[in-house]
């Protein structure tokens, strides 16, 4: 059984998609506050976005999309707002593992893209969606 594909409504276009995929390293601001983009590494599977923290610091971008699940990314020089949602399952997060040693792969990167298939890291799956009026007032409901 495979994961159930999300909604179109909560799918990046294909362009950025392929931007994603191609690309080795995002740039990402977390959260509303004050924050500064940084680089992370990024994986595609079934057309979905995903991220995981390989130090999970107190300040850090994952902890801070626990407190402000909102933030944006830089996709060929444009910035998108996007909704950061927990990933969950066993199975996607096979092949979120997977995703990353096939992507991270160079005698360099092959460390700590194993790192993060860590059952640490695994916890910190985030799915990145794009932000949609509906998801912003979902958000400030809470």
């Amino acid at each position: 059984m495979t994961p159930r594909p999300a909604a179109k409504k909560d799918r990046w276009p294909a362009n950025v998609v392929t931007a994603l995929d191609a690309g080795t390293v995002l740039r990402i601001r977390a959260g509303t506050g004050e924050h500064r983009f940084i680089g992370i590494w990024v994986v595609v599977v079934e057309g979905r976005v995903f991220v995981r923290s390989w130090s999970v610091k107190p300040a850090g971008w994952y902890r801070t999309f626990k407190a402000d699940p909102i933030g944006a990314i830089l996709v060929d020089g444009r910035e998108l707002r996007l909704r950061a949602v927990p990933a969950r399952g066993p199975r996607l997060n096979d092949a979120i593992d997977r995703a990353y040693l096939a992507k991270y792969d160079t005698p360099g990167s092959i460390k700590y893209a194993r790192d993060l298939g860590s059952a640490k890291s695994r916890a910190t799956t985030t799915e990145l969606k794009p932000l949609t009026v509906r998801a912003r007032q979902k958000t400030r409901r809470r």
